[in-house]
């Protein structure tokens, strides 16, 4: 089947509250550990084919935010997950207390029930009213996005679509560009700053309901993060401010050099520009670019071959923006179909390459562990998701001369320099977060300053010209992971670490690096973020110092390649 012919299917409350129920029943008559475990094994079924019907709406809702059809689908979604978590949460307290728990630690592991207990603590029936309200909040915010028409260079464009204006080498239409978008964010600014507060405010009533302080050890238990905290978590972003916010501020200073653009006068929109002569360009269109990835897959290995194959036969991407379509791009899994699905915006920039290769990895890792039958195994922790893909990213290196003919070192070198230059902004937008829920009664012109004061310390070099909403701190108002899943964004910046980590060995041996890969996406989610890393011997960012290691060898590459 193709993707086109994935059924539709809202599921029935009612049918999964029996659905479940009867399963609790029948749980709680086990004779045996044995017996027990047949029936852990019929809810897996259960819930994948449910996970199924709800990620097949979401998919369809993000490709056309405006059709009627999806949007009544996605709202229904919004109003019965919370209350499936409720009779799911009811399955887990069974499970957590059941008599044959050691017997089934035994077959499962204990993570596996770590996982069961840190959900138990992340959930209860009283704060379903909230997450029902969360849920239509964040859909609002998602429907605002995919929904904006920017008129410029008379074309009416979506945000997705602009980027290849806001990475123009003619300073004058990248200024424009980012002219237009702060402008359309500026009209937006109040619709989606009240959007947020109510999602803050309704985020801190569910962890004081729940017991907590504030919103910040509910969200990490909601992450499934078992070996680290909040505190782990600070000392990490303390590294990066240490080590890396000095490095990029020279690299800063050498793309002004480039440009012909004093340090001093550059505005934040010059620095979507690497080049003075423009940013790599992709040698082909989005055929071009996926007939590219073809070869390569074939090349690199059987099994991505083979995975990148099956995506192509079942129309499992959607890469090009248009109207109405949510902005970004994803990877997702239907574990029903054992099948991927990518979605992108391609808009003729760099990073569509980027995205391709990022998203696929994701989902080549989704692919290797689609037979794992825990489904809570097939996919570790979010910053270990995050590895997968940026790892991706590098393997991919030694085929970018297909993918931009003349461009190719102005492609590492310009891919590799933002991937340094990207931990600082996304220890920003973590920091942000953090304070966010430190102080939920904060208003929306205190949240854009205090955005505005963190962004200033890491990221010192932004001067923002002629752009108002951003100049005062909204920058934040663009990035959906704020919206949709809090404190999420630093998972990029630990994963990016670990990423380049792999760069590093590929240089050394490719075939070694490789097969270390393969064996962290067979790994899945067996394992917790931190012991992940110990298992697949990859240095922890958390350590102090490792962060250091990690970059001082990436640098030297990056002066290898030059510019």
């Amino acid at each position: 089947m193709t993707f086109e012919e994935y059924p539709l299917h809202i599921p029935s409350l009612k049918k999964v509250e029996k659905k479940v129920n009867d399963l609790i029943s029948a749980f709680k008559d086990a004779k045996s550990s044995d017996e027990a475990l047949k029936i852990i094994k019929k809810f897996n079924k259960f819930s994948d084919n449910l996970q199924t019907d709800f990620v097949i709406i979401s998919i369809r809702y993000s490709l056309n935010t405006n059709d009627p059809v999806y949007q009544k689908a996605q709202k229904k979604v919004d109003e019965i997950s919370p209350l499936i978590s409720n009779v799911v949460n009811e399955w887990n307290k069974l499970l957590s207390t059941c008599k044959y728990r050691s017997d089934l630690e035994e077959k499962l592991g204990k993570y596996y029930f770590q996982m069961i207990d840190n959900a138990l603590k992340a959930f209860d029936e009283k704060i379903i009213p909230e997450m029902i309200e969360e849920n239509k909040l964040s859909s609002e915010y998602d429907r605002i996005l995919g929904s904006a028409q920017i008129n410029f260079n008379g074309e009416v464009l979506n945000l997705s679509q602009m980027g290849k204006y806001t990475t123009s080498s003619d300073r004058k239409i990248r200024h424009d560009a980012n002219v237009a978008i702060d402008a359309w964010m500026g009209e937006h600014e109040q619709a989606i700053g009240d959007i947020y507060d109510k999602l803050v405010k309704l985020r801190h009533q569910m962890a004081i309901k729940l017991g907590y302080k504030n919103y910040i050890e509910l969200g990490y238990l909601k992450l499934g993060r078992c070996d680290y905290d909040a505190e782990m978590v600070k000392n990490y972003r303390h590294q990066i401010a240490e080590c890396v916010v000095p490095i990029c501020q020279k690299l800063y200073k050498k793309q002004a050099q480039r440009l012909n653009i004093k340090f001093n006068d550059m505005a934040a929109y010059d620095y979507n520009c690497s080049f003075l002569d423009g940013n790599p360009k992709p040698a082909g269109d989005a055929d071009y670019l996926v007939a590219t990835a073809t070869n390569m897959y074939d090349d690199m290995s059987s099994e991505s071959s083979q995975f990148f194959h099956f995506m192509l036969k079942n129309h499992l991407m959607d890469l090009l923006a248009k109207p109405g379509k949510y902005p970004g791009g994803y990877m997702t899994y239907m574990p029903r179909y054992k099948a991927p699905f990518i979605f992108a915006n391609f808009n003729g920039t760099e990073g569509d390459v980027n995205v391709l290769t990022h998203e696929v990895g994701h989902a080549f890792q989704g692919y290797l562990a689609k037979d794992i039958k825990i489904p809570e195994f097939r996919s570790p922790t979010l910053e270990a998701c995050e590895i997968h893909s940026m790892s991706m990213e590098f393997f991919a290196w030694p085929y970018m001369k297909d993918f931009f003919k003349d461009d190719e070192k102005k492609y590492l070198y310009s891919h590799l320099e933002s991937a340094i230059e990207f931990l600082p902004y996304g220890i920003t937008i973590d920091e942000f977060q953090h304070w966010v829920y430190e102080n939920p009664n904060a208003t929306h012109n205190e949240r854009c300053a205090k955005f505005h004061e963190i962004e200033s310390k890491y990221t010192p070099h932004k001067i923002w010209k002629d752009t108002p909403t951003f100049a005062h701190g909204g920058y934040w108002l663009r990035q959906s992971h704020i919206f949709g899943t809090p404190f999420y964004y630093i998972d990029y910046t630990l994963a990016q670490v670990c990423a380049l980590q792999f760069l590093v060995e590929m240089q050394k041996n490719k075939e070694k690096a490789w097969k270390k890969y393969i064996k962290l996406c067979k790994c899945g989610g067996k394992y917790p973020f931190v012991a992940l890393l110990e298992k697949n011997h990859i240095r922890n960012p958390f350590i102090d110092g490792n962060v250091a290691k990690t970059i001082k060898p990436v640098v030297k590459i990056l002066n290898q390649i030059g510019f």
